[in-house]
């Protein structure tokens, strides 16, 4: 048996997808699983041993093609995944039924397309639009569900090599620290930047404990991050811009717990059982949160406010508006819940007991 799993999303969304492969493979033991993600993402699910293949769609060499060419590239990028049993689309989009309809799989999940006629009877097993309060990882799971199939476990899960241990070694961290990634891709994501200072600060001067920043290799992150710095009175150890996806895991791995925003690399230190701080905006916990891989069940059940899963922490004002799911507050690309909302004594508070809870 086949099966391709097709994630057309985000860093954290395919990480997010782990459980659904991992369950694929439970149930279907002697099955290829390939996956089909986003060119940039890969490394979420690269050396996964129940993955046999990845491919990757570039979007930014389609978009960039002429007109004719890129219909005859796309049409041969459909072909490229004929000889599949089962096809699991786990997002709506037309470019992921398309490769389920030219797939000649018996088996089709996903979602109707709600606009393309000529996709509209694509798949044979139809997911529904899931509740708003639920978790990602259910909504990825109930390809499993119509499958009719044993749902296992719902750890998440991410594997790096050797080599990046190494690198990490090579930086001689402290025995322990704190890991702080206080930026996103999306700056309306991340709270105010002498908020991140003081929580620094508070880390490094009270706690006594070394804090440890990274950021992407990307000049907007790496400049907020300055900033950032420019603001405390202490010295963290900066390696914003200097890792790669897995390295920054290899990293999170050894810290005491973590700091930072709502990202894919809160996904990551939750995969890595590392206790997660997040700060929550736009987003809503209830999808989005870190999943504790001891639990079977969320613990995101409010639509903001603070919650708890497991030895997982969500800071989220209660604001009617919050999660609002926009780009900061009209349109600012600045999300005044992040810059003016969050209580610093509350965080000192919750980053205290993270601490101690730690200690043994």
């Amino acid at each position: 048996m086949r099966i391709l799993v097709i994630k057309f999303r985000n860093i954290g969304d395919v990480l997010l997808t782990t459980p659904l492969i991992k369950n694929l493979k439970l149930n279907y033991p002697d099955a290829e699983i390939d996956c089909l993600v986003n060119k940039g993402t890969e490394e979420m699910l690269t050396l996964n041993p129940n993955i046999d293949k990845i491919y990757t769609y570039d979007r930014n060499y389609f978009k960039n093609l002429p007109k004719m060419k890129k219909i005859v590239e796309e049409f041969k990028f459909l072909k490229s995944f004929k000889n599949y049993d089962i096809v699991i689309n786990t997002t709506e989009g037309d470019r992921g039924a398309f490769i389920a309809k030219f797939s000649r799989a018996k088996i089709k999940i996903g979602f109707t397309p709600k606009k393309n006629l000529f996709l509209k009877n694509t798949f044979t097993h139809k997911l529904k639009n899931p509740p708003l309060l639920r978790h990602i990882i259910e909504n990825n799971l109930d390809a499993i569900r119509i499958l009719n199939k044993k749902i296992y476990e719902k750890k998440v899960e991410i594997f790096w090599d050797e080599k990046d241990n190494e690198f990490i070694d090579s930086f001689n961290l402290p025995q322990k620290f704190v890991h702080f990634h206080p930026v996103s891709r999306w700056l309306f994501k991340c709270i105010n930047d002498k908020i991140s200072a003081k929580i620094i600060d508070f880390i490094e001067k009270e706690l006594k404990l070394k804090v440890v920043l990274t950021s992407a290799p990307v000049k907007e992150e790496m400049g907020k991050i300055n900033k950032i710095l420019s603001l405390t009175k202490s010295n963290p150890m900066n390696l914003s811009g200097r890792l790669t996806l897995k390295q920054t895991a290899a990293l999170n791995k050894r810290a005491k717990f973590f700091v930072g925003v709502d990202t894919a690399i809160m996904h990551i230190s939750a995969a890595n059982d590392v206790p997660v701080l997040a700060f929550f905006g736009p987003s809503g916990a209830f999808n989005w949160g870190p999943w504790d891989n001891d639990l079977f069940e969320s613990g995101y059940t409010k639509k903001n406010g603070f919650q708890t899963m497991g030895k997982h922490r969500v800071i989220q004002v209660d604001w009617e508006c919050a999660p609002c799911g926009q780009d900061g507050c009209n349109g600012s690309k600045i999300s005044e819940c992040l810059i003016s909302g969050l209580d610093f004594e509350f965080i000192k508070k919750n980053i205290e007991e993270m601490n101690e809870n730690t200690n043994t």
